[in-house]
Formats: C-alpha cells, structure tokens, sequence
C-alpha cells in the first residue's frame, strides 16, 4: 500500500467556476454541492489518468463510493473559480482513497479537505475485486496529469 498524503503538489487539478444555482439563501455554496464538485474532480481524474471510467467497464470493472468526508474550512460564492487539487491517498487490496483540496484558484485560500474511498467491484455480480496491477500503477503514479479548466478563465 502507497501513502501519497504528503506529496506537496497534486497529480491532478480541475478549475470550476461556481453558479449561481449552487448557492444557498446565504449566498455561499450550498454544503451537498461540495459532494458534487468532488465527483466532477474524480470523473475528469479518472478520465484523464485511465480513459474515463468506460475503460473500467470495458474491463468488467467497477468502483463504487464507500466512503466521501469533507471538512469546511471557509465558503465559497458565485462566480469564484475552484481548484479541486486530486491526491492518491491509498491504493489497498481492493480499495483506493484520494485526497481533495478545494481552493479558491486565485487567493489560493483552501475552502474544503475531502477524502472519498470506492471499491472495485465487478460488473456482473458487484462484488469487491482486488485493484488490477495495471490500475494500481496508474493511481500510484506521482508523473501530474493535465490541468482542466472547465471554468473558462484563462490560464
């Protein structure tokens, strides 16, 4: 088991700019869209570290969240930019764990720390399989994966 909590830069990085719709009456981010914005960060991880969660399938694979905490450190408003910085926390027997940093991408000041853990599971039965060793490699990597910026601020 790798423990790459204490890598001081993200494998991978995505920026989302905050709409209106996902505030709350008291103008900040409503705290279950925090949830939300950890899957969009996993989904574009998994898309550019392994070829979408499709390559999964394809293989009978499958992951399924057992575990998703965050802890609110400040808020955030419309119109801010978010980056979501992604970690591999854990890569176990038959589950993975990532580490993600919400910041507001210009002061940097960190918003929310979440860890999410999923199983892998296959597609007939759902039930758990052990990490492929091709997968393992992928989620142990520290090589960074691209920036995507699905905010449209220009970077």
């Amino acid at each position: 088991m790798l423990d790459n909590s204490s890598k001081a830069n993200p494998t991978f990085t995505l920026l989302l700019r905050v709409r209106y719709g996902e505030c709350d009456a008291q103008q900040v981010v409503f705290n279950a869209r925090y949830a939300d914005y950890v899957d969009v960060a996993m989904t574009e991880y998994f898309r550019e570290a392994v070829g979408g969660f499709q390559t999964l399938i394809d293989k009978g694979l499958d992951n399924q969240v057992v575990s998703l905490h965050i802890d609110w450190l400040s808020s955030a408003r419309f119109d801010d930019v978010l980056a979501l910085n992604v970690v591999t926390k854990k890569v176990g027997n038959t589950s993975y764990g990532f580490d993600v940093t919400i910041s507001d991408a210009n002061s940097k000041k960190i918003i929310a720390n979440c860890a999410i853990t999923y199983v892998m599971v296959d597609t007939t039965h759902y039930q758990k399989e052990p990490v492929p060793d091709w997968l393992r490699d992928i989620l142990n990597s520290v090589k960074p994966l691209p920036l995507v910026n699905q905010a449209g601020d220009p970077r």
